[in-house]
Protein backbone atom coordinates (compact mmCIF):
# COMPACT_ATOMS: atom_id res chain seq x y z
CA UNK A 1 0.00 0.00 0.00
CA UNK A 2 1.54 3.30 -1.03
CA UNK A 3 1.26 6.52 0.94
CA UNK A 4 -0.64 9.38 -0.72
CA UNK A 5 1.69 11.96 -2.15
CA UNK A 6 1.86 15.17 -0.15
CA UNK A 7 2.51 18.36 -2.09
CA UNK A 8 5.61 20.29 -1.03
CA UNK A 9 4.78 22.75 1.74
CA UNK A 10 5.80 25.70 -0.42
CA UNK A 11 3.12 24.81 -3.00
CA UNK A 12 0.26 24.85 -0.48
CA UNK A 13 -1.95 27.91 0.06
CA UNK A 14 -1.21 30.09 3.10
CA UNK A 15 -4.10 29.98 5.59
CA UNK A 16 -2.52 32.20 8.26
CA UNK A 17 0.63 34.30 8.83
CA UNK A 18 2.16 34.97 12.23
CA UNK A 19 5.03 37.01 13.66
CA UNK A 20 6.28 34.26 15.99
CA UNK A 21 6.39 30.49 16.05
CA UNK A 22 4.27 30.22 19.20
CA UNK A 23 1.36 31.95 17.43
CA UNK A 24 1.63 29.66 14.40
CA UNK A 25 1.78 26.65 16.71
CA UNK A 26 -1.28 27.93 18.59
CA UNK A 27 -3.15 28.21 15.28
CA UNK A 28 -2.39 24.60 14.33
CA UNK A 29 -3.29 23.48 17.85
CA UNK A 30 -6.61 25.31 17.52
CA UNK A 31 -7.25 23.54 14.20
CA UNK A 32 -6.48 20.22 15.89
CA UNK A 33 -8.88 21.01 18.75
CA UNK A 34 -11.53 21.78 16.14
CA UNK A 35 -11.13 18.33 14.58
CA UNK A 36 -9.38 19.67 11.46
CA UNK A 37 -7.04 17.17 9.73
CA UNK A 38 -3.81 18.88 10.85
CA UNK A 39 -1.70 16.26 9.07
CA UNK A 40 -2.59 18.25 5.97
CA UNK A 41 -0.92 21.43 7.30
CA UNK A 42 2.63 22.71 7.77
CA UNK A 43 4.34 25.67 9.42
CA UNK A 44 6.88 27.44 7.21
CA UNK A 45 9.36 29.96 8.61
CA UNK A 46 10.56 32.62 6.16
CA UNK A 47 13.58 34.93 6.17
CA UNK A 48 15.59 32.74 8.50
CA UNK A 49 18.43 34.14 10.58
CA UNK A 50 20.72 32.68 13.20
CA UNK A 51 20.70 34.49 16.55
CA UNK A 52 23.54 33.79 18.96
CA UNK A 53 22.89 35.04 22.46
CA UNK A 54 26.07 35.58 24.47
CA UNK A 55 25.60 34.14 27.96
CA UNK A 56 28.85 35.21 29.58
CA UNK A 57 32.60 35.22 29.62
CA UNK A 58 34.41 31.87 29.43
CA UNK A 59 37.60 31.67 31.45
CA UNK A 60 39.88 28.67 31.80
CA UNK A 61 38.62 27.94 35.36
CA UNK A 62 35.01 28.12 34.15
CA UNK A 63 35.83 25.76 31.27
CA UNK A 64 37.41 23.37 33.76
CA UNK A 65 34.35 23.57 36.02
CA UNK A 66 31.99 22.93 33.11
CA UNK A 67 34.17 19.97 32.10
CA UNK A 68 34.09 18.68 35.67
CA UNK A 69 30.30 18.85 35.68
CA UNK A 70 30.04 16.95 32.40
CA UNK A 71 32.60 14.43 33.55
CA UNK A 72 30.76 13.91 36.84
CA UNK A 73 27.54 13.13 34.95
CA UNK A 74 29.40 10.63 32.79
CA UNK A 75 31.00 9.18 35.93
CA UNK A 76 27.56 8.89 37.50
CA UNK A 77 26.35 6.85 34.53
CA UNK A 78 29.43 4.62 34.57
CA UNK A 79 29.17 4.26 38.36
CA UNK A 80 25.54 3.19 38.12
CA UNK A 81 26.37 0.59 35.50
CA UNK A 82 29.33 -0.72 37.49
CA UNK A 83 27.35 -1.00 40.71
CA UNK A 84 24.64 -3.00 38.95
CA UNK A 85 27.19 -5.70 38.18
CA UNK A 86 29.15 -5.57 41.44
CA UNK A 87 28.91 -8.82 43.38
CA UNK A 88 30.14 -7.38 46.69
CA UNK A 89 27.49 -4.97 47.91
CA UNK A 90 29.92 -3.34 50.34
CA UNK A 91 32.07 -2.25 47.38
CA UNK A 92 29.18 -0.67 45.46
CA UNK A 93 29.14 2.74 47.18
CA UNK A 94 32.91 3.40 46.96
CA UNK A 95 32.89 2.23 43.34
CA UNK A 96 29.95 4.52 42.55
CA UNK A 97 31.48 7.57 44.25
CA UNK A 98 34.91 6.84 42.76
CA UNK A 99 33.47 6.78 39.25
CA UNK A 100 31.88 10.20 39.81
CA UNK A 101 35.11 11.69 41.19
CA UNK A 102 37.27 10.21 38.43
CA UNK A 103 34.80 11.45 35.80
CA UNK A 104 34.84 14.94 37.30
CA UNK A 105 38.66 15.05 37.41
CA UNK A 106 39.05 13.88 33.81
CA UNK A 107 36.31 16.26 32.68
CA UNK A 108 38.01 19.20 34.41
CA UNK A 109 41.36 18.35 32.83
CA UNK A 110 39.85 18.02 29.36
CA UNK A 111 37.80 21.22 29.78
CA UNK A 112 40.91 23.11 30.89
CA UNK A 113 43.03 21.77 28.00
CA UNK A 114 40.30 22.32 25.38
CA UNK A 115 39.85 25.95 26.40
CA UNK A 116 43.59 26.58 26.63
CA UNK A 117 44.04 25.24 23.08
CA UNK A 118 41.66 27.89 21.69
CA UNK A 119 44.18 30.57 22.75
CA UNK A 120 41.48 33.12 23.48
CA UNK A 121 39.71 32.87 20.13
CA UNK A 122 36.35 32.18 21.80
CA UNK A 123 36.30 33.45 25.36
CA UNK A 124 32.53 33.45 25.78
CA UNK A 125 29.65 31.02 26.08
CA UNK A 126 26.56 31.37 23.95
CA UNK A 127 23.32 29.78 22.83
CA UNK A 128 22.34 29.72 19.15
CA UNK A 129 18.93 29.46 17.60
CA UNK A 130 17.40 29.83 14.17
CA UNK A 131 14.47 32.25 14.00
CA UNK A 132 12.25 33.40 11.17
CA UNK A 133 10.75 36.82 10.44
CA UNK A 134 7.34 35.30 9.70
CA UNK A 135 5.68 31.92 10.11
CA UNK A 136 3.04 30.84 7.58
CA UNK A 137 0.56 28.07 8.26
CA UNK A 138 -0.20 26.31 4.98
CA UNK A 139 -2.72 23.58 4.15
CA UNK A 140 -3.52 21.29 1.25
CA UNK A 141 -5.59 23.11 -1.38
CA UNK A 142 -8.63 20.89 -0.77
CA UNK A 143 -8.90 21.92 2.90
CA UNK A 144 -7.32 25.40 2.83
CA UNK A 145 -10.60 27.35 2.76
CA UNK A 146 -11.95 25.38 5.73
CA UNK A 147 -8.71 26.07 7.65
CA UNK A 148 -8.90 29.80 6.85
CA UNK A 149 -12.50 29.99 8.07
CA UNK A 150 -11.65 28.21 11.32
CA UNK A 151 -8.63 30.46 11.92
CA UNK A 152 -10.82 33.52 11.45
CA UNK A 153 -12.82 32.30 14.47
CA UNK A 154 -9.56 31.94 16.43
CA UNK A 155 -8.46 35.46 15.51
CA UNK A 156 -11.91 36.83 16.36
CA UNK A 157 -11.83 35.04 19.72
CA UNK A 158 -8.34 36.39 20.57
CA UNK A 159 -8.87 39.84 19.02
Amino acid sequence: MSMPSIPPATERPVVGSYDDYASAQRAVDFLSDEGFPVERTAIIGSDLKMVETVLGRLTTPRAAMAGAGSGAWFGLLVGLLLTLFTIERGAAVPLFLGAIVIGAVFGAVFGFIAHALTRGRRDFTSRSQIVASTYDVVADAEVAEDARNRLIRLNWREG
